[in-house]
């Protein structure tokens, strides 16, 4: 009697231990998934940036965006992308100079050609260019801020074939291009824009400037 009823304290004893063991190793897992998941969000969010937010905006859900952020990342891997020679670096920043002077006097077509210079470099460093979306897309995952500003200028750009922009969203739009094309050219040997290509840049603001003046005065 004493023996089985000490044996019947010992199973429940076990039966007992193996539960919460059980109890134990399940909420182990849980929280080294959340941990797991809040590491691949923290990830994301630091290397996407305002890319992150965007996602989880055009998404049904969390889980749905970060899903489309790490294919992005995955398509990205396969990229056959190539650095570009001396003389090719040379004659594209000799273009998007071009471009810069160009907008002084005919900011329109400026935005125009920048926004076709874009392409034409993005094409030479071995990026997909048929769909505007697919480029913005694997550029985001190398420059996510200038593929936000990217995203602004292309817009613009369209705005300006239909006529519905005035000449400070042109420069915004020009400022945003040079941020990629410089990005594009500058591919981890140190290259910096030409000191023309400076000048260029500050006659463009120096003519937003002078345009907001001629506005104050206007007003005045």
């Amino acid at each position: 009697m004493v023996g089985g009823y000490f044996g019947d304290m010992s199973n429940t004893t076990l039966i007992i231990l193996i539960v919460v063991a059980v109890v134990v190793i399940v909420a182990i897992v849980v929280v080294g998934y959340q941990m797991a998941r809040q590491n691949r969000t923290k990830r994301l969010r630091d290397q996407y940036g305002p890319e992150y937010e965007r996602a989880l905006d055009q998404a049904d859900n969390q889980r749905e965006a970060e899903s489309e952020l790490r294919d992005r990342s995955k398509r990205h891997e396969k990229l056959e992308l190539r650095s570009l020679d001396s003389s090719e670096r040379e004659d594209f920043e000799r273009r998007w100079s071009e471009v810069q002077g160009e907008f002084v006097d005919d900011p329109k077509s400026a935005v125009r050609d920048a926004d076709r210079l874009v392409v034409e470099v993005m094409s030479a460093r071995g990026y997909p260019v048929d769909d505007f979306d697919r480029r913005a897309d694997d550029l985001s995952v190398s420059h996510p801020e200038i593929t936000q500003r990217y995203r602004e200028a292309s817009r613009i750009a369209q705005a300006n074939e239909d006529g519905t922009v005035d000449t400070e969203d042109l420069r915004q739009a020009v400022t945003s291009y040079r941020a990629l094309v410089m990005a594009l050219l500058d591919d981890g040997d140190g290259s910096r824009p030409l000191d023309g290509d400076r000048r260029r840049q500050n006659d463009i603001e120096g003519k937003h400037d002078n345009n907001q003046m001629t506005e104050r005065e206007t007003q005045a």
